[in-house]
């Protein structure tokens, strides 16, 4: 009798915690005590994209750009370590070589003990060096991962409810924000590279002079190539979109570069908005590291009077003239933005850049009426599956069918406080896997069922019955339950979002469902058996 009143209080309390867990999402969450809301170790169960629209996107990481990327930042550093050892020498980047000259052992040494991922691929008019296979396949893998990172990181600050971001295949990642209407501004927020550089203008060179001071758009590739024998081979065009604020025309300035980085932006340690008082103008103010404060400081005193152009993601932002050293490590980017652009753009700098340029694969716009239809025919579903299952189990089981649909219920309400305490997301395939669980609800009692008729038809007593029913069926159960289990691990491993939420909530729907059964149903069997001598069982 002991035992049976813990098995009560078990099931008792596991019923009161789950309606705490789903109690976000019951109209009685807003009558709660302001603590009680504060406090509570859950938000409950959100709905996905499917069911309450928003935005699909799914992006690919340009893998090979990041392998650039990073050739182009060893290059630097060797030019570096190749300086501060007094050694002349060329360091030219083309493609994913990196190609010095002259041929001598003392460079090739330097460049291999500081570099060991580099493989070198010739020596015969020059030393040439390229990422080994194994290098550049870890280079891809990483950059997939930041970018995973990276974009959780502005989605986050965006202050989208609920998003969803998961990578797919080798090399796409996918987000969605479930009651998000704005798919322009979420591309440009989470799409932007936000490489951010600090490049010195050559204003000395005589090819700066000949620059006019404004193109028209579209015109960027024809002008580049009526330039591009007397650009310097240390130099770069690039250029700053200008937009005339009266009339709204747009044009572009074209800026001639050393192609050489002062500085990056993943130095920084904050960007924030901030409005200019002298002309109500918003701007973005960054704030350097120590280690970005000091290299900022140095590059400042060693270029006084001279223009720093603030470039990021290859568009030129403003180029100051630099007056003064400036220590401190602040520094302003301007450029007649709106205020919302210019919370965006903080954003992006403040989450990090992304390691490689991604590509929009594709942007889909879920409307809401879509999700109620969605949440109207997944109701439907659930209750038609509901009825007939309740209504067979009673004509077929009699009242050993009201105790299994019985179990039934406290499995769904077990179910839906397990999934609103672990924060899940419901979308249809969980609706899916719901209704799966609800027949796979009945399914270990109608096991057990027809065990215990098997045992009244051989003479035995009903607890006799009760008891050896549910002990030579319960191995079959376990075992059924253990496969239906590996499959939806297997489904959660491989499979894409939606997939996924199927496999949640299937997988708890088996855990669940053998507490019900093996725990739920017993108890029942074991109170009515307990109250009084039972002759004959309804079953």
């Amino acid at each position: 009798m002991k035992r049976l009143r813990w098995k009560i209080a078990l099931i008792v309390g596991t019923l009161i915690l789950a309606f705490i867990f789903f109690l976000p999402n019951t109209p009685l969450f807003k009558y709660m005590p302001q603590w009680w809301k504060e406090n509570m170790p859950n938000r409950g169960i959100a709905l996905g994209l499917d069911l309450q629209g928003g935005v699909h996107l799914v992006f690919e990481v340009e893998g090979e750009r990041a392998v650039e990327i990073t050739t182009e930042r060893i290059a630097q550093r060797i030019k570096d370590i190749l300086e501060k050892r007094k050694l002349q020498a060329t360091v030219k980047v083309e493609g994913l070589d990196i190609k010095i000259t002259p041929v001598e052992d003392k460079i090739r040494k330097a460049v291999i003990d500081a570099f060991p991922t580099l493989e070198q691929v010739s020596s015969a008019d020059a030393l040439i060096f390229r990422l080994s296979d194994s290098e550049i396949r870890r280079i891809k893998n990483n950059a997939v991962d930041q970018a995973l990172e990276t974009i959780r990181n502005r989605v986050d600050q965006f202050g989208v409810a609920e998003p969803i971001i998961h990578r797919q295949g080798t090399n796409e990642i996918v987000v969605q924000l479930p009651g998000y209407k704005d798919p322009k501004r979420a591309v440009e927020l989470i799409g932007k590279t936000a490489q951010l550089e600090f490049r010195l203008v050559d204003d000395e060179s005589p090819v700066a002079a000949e620059l006019p001071p404004y193109i028209k758009p579209g015109e960027e590739e024809e002008f580049l190539e009526r330039f591009k024998d007397k650009i310097p081979e240390d130099d770069i065009i690039l250029f700053q979109r200008i937009v005339d604020p009266e009339t709204g025309e747009v044009r572009k300035r074209p800026f001639l570069l050393k192609k050489e980085v002062l500085l990056t932006g993943d130095l920084l340690s904050e960007a924030r908005v901030a409005i200019d008082q002298r002309f109500n103008e918003p701007y973005v103010s960054l704030t350097f590291n120590s280690a970005g404060a000091k290299i900022f400081e140095e590059v400042t005193a060693k270029y006084v009077q001279k223009r720093l152009a603030i470039v990021l993601d290859g568009n030129v932002y403003s180029a100051p003239v630099i007056r003064e050293r400036i220590a401190g490590g602040n520094a302003q980017i301007t450029g007649l933005f709106t205020l919302e652009e210019a919370k965006d753009l903080a954003i992006v700098l403040r989450a990090g850049a992304l390691p490689a340029p991604v590509k929009l694969l594709q942007n889909v716009t879920v409307g809401p009426s879509l999700g109620r239809d969605s949440i109207e025919a997944g109701k439907r579903a659930g209750i038609i599956a509901v009825i007939l299952v309740v209504g067979f189990m009673i004509f077929y089981y009699k009242l050993s069918g009201v105790i299994a649909d019985l179990a039934m219920v406290f499995n769904v309400i077990l179910l839906l406080g397990a999934m609103a305490f672990l924060n899940a997301t419901l979308t249809m395939p969980g609706i899916a896997g719901i209704i799966l669980a609800v027949g796979m609800a009945v399914d270990s009692n109608v096991l057990m069922f027809e065990r215990m008729r098997e045992e009244l038809r051989a003479g035995k007593t009903p607890r006799a019955a009760v008891e050896s029913g549910y002990s030579k069926a319960f191995v079959t159960i376990v075992d059924s339950h253990v496969t239906t289990l590996i499959t939806a691990a297997v489904l959660f491993q491989f499979g894409t979002g939606p997939i996924k939420g199927f496999a949640v909530t299937l997988s708890l729907g088996v855990a669940i469902n053998l507490f019900t059964a093996l725990v739920g149903t017993k108890t029942a069997f074991d109170i009515i058996l307990s109250r009084r001598e039972v002759k004959k069982l309804s079953i």
